[in-house]
């Protein structure tokens, strides 16, 4: 998520730039992913944003950008990397999101939601339907995960660290093993709705 001129939130204490945990976070998740046998295309591989200089709405070239992508790789599941901010500095957390209406892309995301809350620290949140673009611009299975909370000190002071978004990483990359081993062991291939 985010890239180039948007950065996404920021962590209230170190002014760390959503985009840049996301980018982390991704990359890590990708090196478990190859190592597990999984074939991934990263929509976003440096900091800069999938838009031209030129291009007048560049979040809306950054989105159908990525949305270009998705068509064209045609994968199994959609995984968008995120990191929240709310108002009150309580709330933290990891949250998984799916399109409402999406039976499959709800399935996943309530095995990806439990695996959060299992492996990482706060987590004890429930998927939720997101009204988010990359989770409706295509039709195959996606889940949008924010991490957890920039907006709250103790979530920031672990989004910040190697360590945790390394765990982050592996954990997301055990609730899509689990998510696609199921599906082949279940459906005899890929998901499609």
């Amino acid at each position: 998520g985010h890239g180039g001129i948007d950065g996404g939130v920021v962590g209230v204490n170190t002014g760390t730039k959503e985009s840049d945990i996301n980018l982390t976070v991704a990359r890590k998740l990708k090196n478990y992913l190859v190592q597990g046998g999984y074939d991934v295309i990263m929509t976003r591989v440096n900091s800069d944003g999938l838009y031209g200089l030129a291009a007048k709405n560049k979040k809306r070239k950054d989105m159908e950008t990525r949305k270009e992508k998705i068509l064209a790789a045609a994968p199994d599941l959609v995984v968008s990397i995120h990191q929240n901010y709310y108002p009150r500095a309580d709330v933290r957390g990891a949250q998984v999101f799916y399109a409402a209406g999406s039976e499959t892309s709800q399935r996943i995301a309530g095995v990806m939601q439990g695996y959060l809350n299992t492996g990482l620290e706060a987590s004890s949140r429930t998927e939720a339907v997101g009204d988010y673009y990359i989770l409706q611009c295509t039709e195959f299975p996606s889940v949008l995960i924010e991490c957890g909370f920039l907006s709250n000190p103790a979530d920031e002071k672990l989004l910040v660290s190697a360590a945790y978004q390394d765990r982050i990483a592996y954990t997301i990359f055990t609730g899509i093993h689990s998510v696609m081993s199921e599906s082949q062991d279940t459906c005899g291939g890929v998901y499609r709705e």
